[in-house]
C-alpha cells in the first residue's frame, strides 16, 4: 500500500511542510501519492549538517557502517513487495522488471556492507635513491567529505543505491535529489536510513524542481558531485561545480554487433531484452544492432517476430513487456524521430504506434545515421537495424557516436572479441550479451559524451575518498 502522503528527510529528520508535488500513476494517470517540495532554505540547511557531521561520519568505525548497510539489506528484503509496487506505479516498471530492480537495490547495499570493512591502504618503500635512503611511506583512503547526489527516474532505487550505499560505506554525509517523477523509492530509503544510528545530519533525501537544486551543483560545502541523468544536464552541471570533484553516469546509444556465427535463438532473445527492457528507458538500452550481411535477412525476420509478440499495456499485468514512457510527451517525442527517419526513406519493420505514454515495440532499418532516432539517444523501445560486411567495418559503424557508454558483441571469433574490446570506444564491451547488461560490482561508466568517472560499490567507493599520504623519516643512527 503506497502512503497518500509521504514526508522528505532534512538532516535525517522526517518532514512535511508541504505536500506540493504530486506522484502520478505513469500509466493511468491516477493520484498516487504527494510529497514535500524542498525549498531553498530546507536545502541549505541539509548541506549545512552534512558539511557538521562530516567528522562524525569520518570516525565511525568499519563495522558501525557494516551493520547500518546491513539493516539497510534486512529491511528492504521486508519491504520487498511494496518497494516493488511502488516502483511500478510512480515509474511505469512492469511488475517483473520492478522486482528485479528491488533484488538489485538489496545487492547493492549488500556488497557495499562487504566492501566497507576492505578499504585498504599500501606500504611504500620510498628508499630508491641514497637521498630517501632513512625514510619510508604508507597511504590510505580517507572520505571526501559531504557529497551531492543527483539520481534518475528510470532507476530509481538502485541508481539511488549506487550513490548512497558506497557514500555510506566510506563514511560520507550526503544530500540527495531524487528524480521529481519518481521520489517514492528514494523516500521510502530515507525512511529506511532514519532508522539506523547514523550521526544527526548525516543524510538528506529532499524532492525539489530543477530550477530550484542549484545548490546542489553550486555549493562549495559540498566535496563531490554525482550526476546520473541526460548529457546536457549533467555536462551544465559540471560546468558549475567549481572545484568539487564530479562524476557523471550519462547518456548512451549503445550498439550491439551480431557477427556471422553465433546461435540465432539466444542472440534473439538476449537482444528483445535489450532493446525493449525496462520499455528502452535505460541508457545502455540497445539501440543499434549492427548484423552481419550474411546472416541480417533470417536474423531480421525472427527479431521482427519475436518483437511482434512482445505484450504492451498495463505494467501491473505480470504478462506485461512494455510499459508506459515516463511521460506522453517523452512517446510523442519517439513518434516524431520515427516519422522524420521514414521521411527520409527508413522502413518500420515493427510497431511505430503510440497510445498515450506506451508505445509499440519498434524496429527500423535503412535509417540515415544522422537521424535523431539514430544518432540521439532515443530511450524508448525503439532500435534500428543495419547490415554490415565486415567486423571492421562494424566496429567503425559503432564508434561513429557521440556517446560511448557500453557495447555487445555476439561472436564465437576470439580475434574479433579482442579487436572489439581493445578498438570500440566505450566504457565497457560485453561479450556473448547485449550491453545493457551489468552487474553491481563492476565497473561501470563511459566516455565522450556519456561522462565521467565510474560506478560499481568499489569503484564509487575510490572516487568518494582520497588518498593521504604519510612519510616517515627514520632519525639518524
Amino acid at each position: 500500500m503506497i502512503p497518500a502522503a509521504m514526508p522528505m528527510y532534512v538532516a535525517g529528520q522526517a518532514r512535511q511542510p508541504n505536500l506540493d508535488l504530486e506522484v502520478r500513476d505513469k500509466f493511468t494517470g491516477e493520484l498516487v501519492s504527494r510529497t514535500p517540495l524542498a525549498g531553498r532554505a530546507e536545502i541549505d540547511e541539509a548541506i549545512a549538517a552534512a558539511a557538521a557531521a562530516a567528522g562524525s561520519m569520518r570516525r565511525l568505525k568499519a563495522y558501525e557502517r557494516r551493520d547500518i548497510l546491513n539493516h539497510c539489506v534486512t529491511r528492504f528484503t521486508e519491504l520487498r513487495e511494496e518497494l516493488a509496487w511502488s516502483l511500478c506505479a510512480e515509474a511505469g516498471k512492469p511488475i517483473r522488471d520492478a522486482r528485479g530492480e528491488v533484488t538489485r537495490l538489496i545487492d547493492t547495499f549488500r556488497i557495499a556492507a562487504e566492501e566497507s570493512t576492505r578499504i585498504h591502504g599500501e606500504v611504500m618503500a620510498l628508499d630508491i635513491s641514497p637521498r630517501s635512503r632513512d625514510y619510508s611511506g604508507q597511504w590510505k583512503r580517507v572520505p571526501i567529505g559531504p557529497c551531492s547526489f543527483i539520481s534518475p527516474f528510470n532507476f530509481p532505487l538502485n541508481l539511488v543505491a549506487h550513490k548512497v550505499a558506497p557514500a555510506l560505506a566510506v563514511g560520507n554525509p550526503f544530500v540527495l535529489k531524487p528524480a521529481s517523477y519518481t521520489p517514492l523509492g528514494a523516500l521510502i530509503i530515507g525512511g529506511v536510513l532514519a532508522e539506523t544510528p547514523l550521526p544527526p545530519g548525516a543524510f538528506s533525501v529532499l524532492p525539489c524542481r530543477r530550477e530550484g537544486a542549484d545548490l546542489f551543483s553550486t555549493d562549495e560545502r559540498f566535496k563531490l558531485l554525482s550526476f546520473t541523468g541526460s548529457a546536457e544536464v549533467g555536462w551544465s552541471l559540471k560546468a558549475k561545480a567549481g572545484r568539487k570533484r564530479v562524476i557523471l553516469e550519462l547518456g548512451g546509444n549503445a550498439a550491439c554487433i551480431v557477427d556471422r556465427d553465433p546461435g540465432a535463438d539466444d542472440v534473439i532473445q538476449r537482444l528483445i531484452l535489450g532493446i525493449f527492457y525496462q520499455s528502452g528507458q535505460s541508457c545502455i538500452s540497445v539501440q543499434r544492432v549492427l548484423i552481419h550481411q550474411d546472416i541480417y535477412e533470417s536474423f531480421r525476420g525472427r527479431l521482427v517476430e519475436a518483437a511482434r509478440a512482445l505484450q504492451t499495456g498495463d505494467p501491473r499485468l505480470e504478462d506485461t513487456f512494455i510499459g508506459p514512457l515516463i511521460h506522453e510527451k517523452e512517446a510523442r517525442r519517439l513518434e516524431e524521430w520515427i516519422a522524420s527517419a521514414q521521411q527520409r526513406g527508413a522502413r518500420v519493420l515493427c510497431g511505430g504506434r503510440r497510445a498515450g505514454a506506451v508505445l509499440e515495440p519498434t524496429l527500423l532499418e535503412n535509417v540515415p545515421f544522422d537521424e535523431p532516432i539514430c544518432a540521439e539517444e532515443a530511450f524508448g523501445p525503439v532500435a534500428v537495424l543495419i547490415p554490415f560486411r565486415d567486423f571492421s567495418e562494424a566496429v567503425r559503424i559503432a564508434n561513429d557516436s557521440r556517446f560511448g557508454l557500453q557495447a555487445g558483441v555476439f561472436t564465437r571469433d576470439l580475434h574479433h572479441a579482442q579487436q572489439a574490446w581493445n578498438e570500440l570506444e566505450v566504457g565497457g564491451v560485453v561479450i556473448g550479451d547485449v550491453p545493457s547488461w551489468r552487474v553491481d560490482h563492476m565497473p561501470y561508466g563511459g566516455v565522450k559524451n556519456s561522462g565521467q568517472g565510474r560506478e560499481g560499490v568499489r569503484f564509487s567507493m575510490e572516487e568518494m575518498t582520497e588518498i593521504r599520504l604519510m612519510v616517515l623519516r627514520a632519525p639518524p643512527e
